[in-house]
């Protein structure tokens, strides 16, 4: 690396971050030890490996300057999440969970980017700690993996802005504390709640301690891995299903409304004009889809409500559980389906997708556009909770989508190129991108993704990839004048 960026503490923080992953390796090793199963020693295999690469990395980090610019920053991020893959898919390869490296590559991706989609057609199979990890994964990858670290590090505080700016999501990055590392602790602390509250319901709706928890993960991290093949249908309980549906649309508001709520502030989230367009997307396509499939698959008011409303929301908020097998349904509604995996949860959660806070502020400019055409004199801001969204921020969410119907036509043309179906094809790039899960046709939510080429499984993984960190942030670093001296 040239002068521009700072590759010694880059190197540094690299190294810290792969320590860190060996203690949650540590801890998932120690379930399966308990559990009396002999997978805990590939842990203990993979702790080995990070430690070396960890220490070299550190080694190579001595005497950094203490100080960290946007490009090392996005350098960082990017290559935090990509480390955390390659090391933490040796578990799965190393004990013969997962057969080749190219699907412990895509499984281990799409967890820790909580997309939830899966190259495993016998879930059941895997030991308790290889659940746990699946599942611990998409927690940890849930509010970021560089956010957690600096939860719980001190090390970030002179970079902590721009490792902030390089991995949230959203248009408009929410700091709550002018300290990041404060602020990572506050969002966290709901994030545990959240967990914690689930965990105790789904205990109480009949799921044993370790289902609920590794339910309760990849719920609040919208991330959809299950510890059943079957996934939520498994338990066949409406009180599991409505639970679920209720964290999964929580988890999909932005956080730092929780923090208001914590603070006495409860209104704040009902007034939020992206929550209140976000939970309205989610009842109109409800309502459609209820009526649909009362009166084309006859099931009962009461089952059709309960279905729909579980599907639409997880696929809505990107996390990828399943209850029914919409590939039954009347094909108008993977129309409403796709929609809901295009436009994805809030700005600030955990969830993916185009986000409605940019929905929201597309339609607001596009109305905009009428008045102009009557009143060509009129001064008219977008604006959206009584803020003006000044006309850059309007460019950047624009182009965003546009380069994200790009991107996604782009994948689609490969995928078609490589001999994956045309609804097939569609259905997994729009579901990597937005870190959905479950696509249609035979990548919907009753079946794997195993049967793809291997050439489909490294271009999905990378579009997950860009999709959890919202394109530019992963892009940026092929962009020749970002490695240049400014």
């Amino acid at each position: 690396m040239n002068g521009c960026i700072n590759s010694k503490m880059i190197g540094r923080v690299l190294g810290v971050l792969l320590l860190i992953e060996i203690g949650m390796l540590l801890l998932c090793g120690g379930i399966s030890f308990c559990y009396g199963e002999n997978d805990y020693i590939y842990f203990l295999y993979t702790c080995g490996i990070n430690a070396v690469a960890g220490i070299l990395l550190l080694l190579y980090g001595r005497g950094a300057e203490n100080k960290m610019n946007r490009r090392d920053g996005y350098c960082v991020v990017s290559l935090s999440w990509l480390f955390f893959t390659i090391f933490g898919m040796l578990p799965f390869y190393l004990s013969g969970s997962v057969d080749t490296i190219t699907n412990a590559f895509f499984e281990t991706m799409s967890g820790f980017t909580t997309t939830g989609a899966t190259i495993l057609d016998d879930i059941e199979s895997l030991s308790h700690g290889m659940l746990f990890w699946r599942s611990l994964t998409q927690w940890i990858g849930g509010l970021g993996i560089v956010f957690f670290t600096i939860a719980i590090l001190p090390i970030f505080t002179s970079g902590g802005v721009q490792l902030f700016s390089a991995e949230s999501t959203g248009v408009i990055h929410n700091r709550t504390h002018p300290k990041i590392n404060v602020m990572a602790k506050w969002l966290w602390a709901v994030y545990l709640i959240l967990t914690l509250l689930e965990t105790i319901l789904l205990m109480f709706g009949g799921m044993n301690l370790f289902d609920a928890i590794c339910h309760s993960f990849t719920t609040t991290a919208t991330g959809g891995y299950s510890t059943k093949q079957a996934s939520i249908s498994y338990w066949n309980s409406p009180f599991i299903e409505y639970v679920v549906s209720v964290f999964m649309l929580l988890s999909s508001m932005n956080f730092a409304l929780f923090l208001m709520c914590l603070k006495g502030k409860v209104g704040k989230i009902f007034k939020d004009e992206e929550v209140r367009w976000f939970l309205g997307s989610v009842a109109i396509l409800t309502g459609m889809i209820t009526i649909a499939l009362v009166f084309h698959n006859h099931y009962d008011w009461e089952l059709a409500f309960r279905k729909s409303l579980f599907q639409v929301t997880t696929v809505h908020t990107s996390c990828g559980f399943a209850t029914d097998d919409y590939n039954l349904w009347p094909p108008f509604t993977w129309l409403l389906l796709f929609i809901a995996m295009l436009s994805g949860g809030c700005t600030g959660s955990t969830s993916g997708g185009i986000k409605n806070m940019r929905l929201l502020i597309v339609a607001r400019a596009i109305r905009n556009e009428f008045k102009h055409l009557l009143h060509p004199n009129a001064v008219l801001p977008v604006r959206v909770n009584q803020r003006t969204v000044s006309s850059s921020i309007v460019s950047t969410v624009v182009i965003f989508i546009v380069f994200y119907f790009i991107i996604i036509l782009a994948g689609w043309t490969i995928l078609l190129f490589l001999g994956v179906g045309f609804t097939e094809s569609v259905s997994t790039v729009i579901s990597s991108i937005g870190n959905v899960g479950p696509g249609l046709g035979s990548c919907g939510p009753a079946y794997s993704w195993n049967a793809l080429p291997d050439t489909a499984k490294w271009v999905l993984s990378f579009l997950m990839l860009i999709g959890r960190l919202e394109l530019f942030s992963v892009l940026l670093l092929f962009y020749p004048s970002f490695w240049k001296k400014q």
